[in-house]
Formats: C-alpha cells, structure tokens, sequence
C-alpha cells in the first residue's frame, strides 16, 4: 500500500507547519556548521597539538593529515549497570573497526548512566529525569572540540538514549550511529516476578523468596527483558533510522552482536562530509522520522516514558510535537505486539517471533509509516525490514519475515490485538495527562471512585499496609512532578494497587509524577499537568471528590461544580529544604527553576 493514512498524514502535515521556523533555523545553524572537512582542519596549531597529544604515533600522523575522518566514541559504559555492562569492551572494537574502513576514532567523553531499577522508590530516584539532560549536556561537551567528522554513541536505558541523541542533535551535523548491546537472556518470566512481587506485598513470602525471584530474572549482562523504557529507546533508534537494521534486540555476547558492533563503525565512518554519503543526524530525525517513532511507540504499547522524551528530542530538531499528535496517531494505530507488562512474551520472544522488522514491514503496508527518510543504513525504511545474518565475520542483509512467527506475541496492522494504540491523552478540569491503555482489561478502562489524596508515595504504602485502602477508590498523588522534586516514577505503587484490584476493587491512579515504563495492568493517569507544584487544579482535589478516569473517551472529570472546584484554595504541601535528607534533594532544589512542563517534554537544563 503506497498510500498514507490520512490521518497520519494530516499530524504529520500540521507538525511540519507549527514547527516550520524553528526546524528551518535549526537546519541553517546545523548546515552553518557543516562546512567541508574535517572541523579539527580549522584549529590553531595549539588546539590541535592539544588534541591528539596522547595519540599514538600512527593517531597523531593520521589526525594531523586532514584526510581520515575522525569518530567521536561517547559511551555510558559503567559495570554495574548490566545494559551498560557490555560497553567495557566497545571502544578497542569500534576503533580498530574505524581503522580498517579508513578512519580514526577517539574516545571522546562519558555520560552518567544510573539506573531506575535501582533507585526505585529511593531518594536517588529524585535525579533520574534530571539526568536526562545532563547526559544530553555531557554528551555536548564530547563533541564540543572541534575534532570529529562523526559519532558513534553507546548507551541504552532511560534517560540515556534519549539524553545523548538530545546532545548529538546540538551538533546536529554530524552524522551519528547508535550502538545498542542488546537485551539480556530470557530468565524466570516476568509474570512469575510479578507474582512474587505481589505475593511479597501481601505477606505471603519473605524478602529472600523475592530476591531469589528478582536474581532470576535480572541474571546477566544486558537490557531487563520486559517493554520498558530501555527497549523503547532502542525500538525507536532503529525505528528511526540511527540504528542498524535489526540490531536492536540482538543478544550480548553473541558473534552476531560483535558483527553489528563492528559494522556500525564501518558505516558511520562512511556518513562524513570527507564521503559520499554525507548523512549529519540533524538530517535523519525530521518531522517524518519522530513520526515513525510516535506510531512505533503506539504500535508495540511502549513505555510512556517517551510522551516526554520524544517531545524534548523533537523540540531538540526544531520541531513541536505534542501529546494530541501523539493521542491522534493512537486513535488509528493499531496494537500488534503483546511484551510484557502488556502480555507475557519479553522483548527475546519479541523479537524471534518476527520483531521490529516485521512491525516496520506491516505499518508500511498500513500506510502508517513514512517510507521517504534518511537512515545510517541509507535512503528509505524498507531498509528495516530486512534482518542481519552472518557473513563471516562480517554481516550481510536478506529480507525479513512477511509473517508472525508467534501471533500470541506479534500480529499484522490487518490483525491486530487491538484497534487502537497503547497511549492515550485525558482531559478536564483537573488537567491534562497520558495514560498507557495497552496493558488494561477493557473493565478497567474506565473507572469511577472517590479520591484518597496523598502528598507522598510512603503515605499511600503506608495506608495499604495498614489496611486503610478499601473499597473502589481514585488515589491522588500529586506534588509528585518537575518542579515539587525532580518527577521520581512511583513503580512502587503498582503491587500494592494490583493486589485490590485483583480482589475486585475497581481502583485508578492519578498524578503529576511518573509511573515505570513498565506500568501496566492498573489505570494510571500520569504526568498530569499544571503540577501540584504549580498550583494546578490536582492539589485542589478533596478525599471523596469523585472522579472518572474515561480512557475510552479521552476525559478525566470531577465531580464538583466548575466554579466551586475553581475557587478551592490550593492544599497540601511541598517538602521545605530543610526536610530534605537527600543529597539528590539538595541537588534538585538549585536546579528547580529551570524545570518546564511535563508536555512540554520536562526540559530542565538543555533549554
């Protein structure tokens, strides 16, 4: 099918006009930029001597010559994160790959890399959507010397793919490659680390049965295995064109994750303006290719995390993207892929079931995929269609599945689990927000109950574990966004709420924070805005207001009159600085006023 949906085309077409001064600025100043040759060419002697002075003697003879172009190596290696984990090795591998393809490399900087797995519930976590953008000005800094043609980035989980493409975009000509390392070994099923999860919250087993399930799965080197964020970035990498094609869900450790790591330096020393095939990043991620990424989200039900990270990384290219575009995309891309919290399958059977190129091949078909892009791997999507196979130690293309291999996990555009996307905008007089309806029964989709308003998310774990939480209910968590403290995610919270609905209570969540992008089978309303923090209409809820969560019809009402519900004055409270314990807090109170809105993707710093 050649033609686009109309509907797709008309978000796209309205993207491109509301962001058409701000995208023809940025392509002026990346073009300006741009100019032929090798930047470190226009250096003082002094800077350049500066440059290579630890290079070896082949390096430095090579960096001097103006002729080879020269790969900036940015990576979030660290060892204790196990995505981050294979990265150690990289950068020997990729130099020496840049080197046979005819070109130098340099490691250039390190990102911070921390891991919300770990600061889940902790004071830590007050830093992690901040981190975000300092990763994005660490990875600026990088390629702030004047020395490369091109950069090869090496990252993988939440904040960082998304903060090191923001940082490559500042430098939006030159070309970039990502470099995934690929999602751990299938272990214990994520639903039975649920169950234990669930059971641990209802007493039922004690701390070592849960670690011995969380051990089991969380077991090797690589991405976590379930849906969430860290995959999502990955899909939409490769969705949009800064991957290679089908490297995205490929094993560590295999000899086929060494072949795609090698081949990336291969190809990226290939996209300099010294080539060719000139492809500067701020190319590759147009209006087209964030739309690409949008209906990829939607599609395969990924983390919600993106209703922020796509709209900062868009407005990073000189484009607006906003959560009605991505609500209007959702209302006509359909669900074909079932990973969990969404279903059973982790992203390994994913991906054997037929995975991203099918999901790309399929949406193409549907007319819901822009085909006329740039990519790394060359002109046109159709490109990621194919799947990578071995070719000595080399790699070679050869088109991909045109069916499931398991229709349980995967499905067609034309059969589809469900009609609609997993993302959905609610409005009212509370505010506005996002919800993930991937994972909701349909019974859950609305829901109707009383507000229990809390101000902390010990507060509610506190009042769940002392049975206070009964009946069918809306808990209120608010002062929970940018500004009040850094918008921690509340993943805490789902056990606790899983288990009342499980006992039949009909149970929802709204707040001004951010739930995991593993959030699930719970209706949760999140990253509500105006925050609490900001004087917004949710710190005007009372315990018992009513309210409906409708993600059917988009709506999130209350039910008092407007214009009692608008004269309520503001409760509640923030925590004062001196309450803060934390150094993450002490931290967070120098950078609040830089905060921005969370649908206007949360910027804090990379303004």
């Amino acid at each position: 099918m050649d033609t686009l949906h109309p509907v797709l085309r008309q978000v796209t077409d309205r993207i491109a006009d509301r962001s058409q001064s701000d995208r023809t600025t940025y392509l002026a100043r990346i073009a300006a930029a741009g100019d032929q040759g090798p930047a470190r060419g226009r250096l003082a002697c002094a800077n350049i001597a500066h440059g290579f002075a630890a290079s070896g003697k082949a390096d430095k003879q090579a960096l001097r010559g103006m002729v080879k172009p020269n790969i900036a190596i940015v990576s979030a290696y660290n060892d204790m994160l196990s995505a981050h984990k294979p990265f150690e090795t990289y950068p020997a591998v990729l130099k020496k790959s840049v080197i046979d393809a005819g070109g130098i490399a340099q490691f250039a900087g390190g990102v911070p890399a921390m891991c919300d797995g770990i600061t889940q519930g902790r004071d830590g976590m007050q830093l992690s959507l901040f981190s975000r953008d300092i990763i994005a000005m660490s990875t600026a800094i990088a390629l702030s010397h004047d020395m490369f043609d091109a950069t090869l980035m090496l990252g993988v989980c939440d904040k960082i793919v998304p903060g090191m493409l923001i940082g490559a975009l500042s430098f939006g000509h030159l070309p970039a490659v990502f470099v995934p390392a690929g999602p751990m070994t299938s272990g214990l099923p994520n639903g039975e680390k649920a169950k234990a999860r669930q059971l641990y919250a209802e007493g039922k087993v004690g701390r070592e049965a849960l670690l011995d399930a969380e051990a089991a799965s969380y077991h090797g080197s690589g991405t976590c295995t379930f849906f969430g964020t860290a995959n999502s970035n990955q899909l939409l990498m490769e969705v949009m064109g800064l991957h290679l094609p089908g490297s995205s869900f490929v094993n560590p450790g295999t000899a086929m994750r060494d072949a795609l790591t090698r081949e990336a330096a291969h190809v990226v020393t290939g996209l300099t303006s010294l080539g060719d095939n000139y492809t500067p990043v701020g190319e590759v991620v147009d209006v087209k290719s964030i739309v690409n990424g949008c209906v990829a989200l939607l599609a395969t039900g990924g983390s919600t995390n993106h209703t922020m990270h796509l709209v900062a990384i868009a407005k990073a290219a000189g484009i607006t993207l906003t959560w009605q575009d991505l609500s209007d995309l959702s209302a006509v891309v359909p669900l074909m892929a079932r990973i969990y919290p969404n279903g059973k399958a982790d992203v390994n059977h994913f991906h054997a079931a037929g995975g991203l190129g099918f999901v790309i091949g399929s949406l193409l078909d549907a007319g819901l995929m822009h085909e006329d892009v740039k990519t790394v791997a060359g002109q046109g999507l159709r490109r990621y269609t194919q799947e990578p196979k071995l070719d000595g130690d080399g790699v070679m293309w050869q088109d991909g599945t045109r069916m499931s291999h398991d229709d349980t996990v995967l499905r067609g555009a034309n059969e589809p689990f469900s009609a609609d996307g997993g993302l959905k905008m609610l409005t009212g007089p509370i505010g506005k927000c996002v919800i993930k309806t991937s994972a909701l029964a349909p019974e859950h989709r609305v829901v109707t109950g009383p507000a229990r308003v809390f101000d902390d998310q010990a507060d509610f774990l506190e009042a769940f574990d002392a049975g206070l939480l009964d009946g069918d209910f809306v808990a209120v968590l608010r002062y929970q966004g940018p500004k009040a403290n850094g918008m921690p995610e509340l993943h805490k919270l789902t056990p606790a709420l899983g288990i009342l609905q499980d006992k039949g209570r009909s149970v929802a969540l709204i707040t001004d924070g951010r739930m995991s992008g593993a959030s699930g089978k719970v209706a949760a309303a999140i990253h509500l805005t105006p925050e609490a923090a900001s004087g917004g209409p949710i710190a005007k809820i009372l315990d018992g207001d009513i309210i409906t969560l409708d993600s059917l019809d988009g709506t999130l009402s209350i039910d008092v009159p407007l214009d009692e519900f608008e004269a309520r004055p503001v409760t509640g409270r923030v925590l004062d600085k001196d309450e803060w314990s934390s150094t993450g807090r002490d931290l967070f109170s120098g950078m609040r006023a830089l905060v921005g809105p969370a649908d206007e993707g949360a910027m804090f710093v990379m303004r």
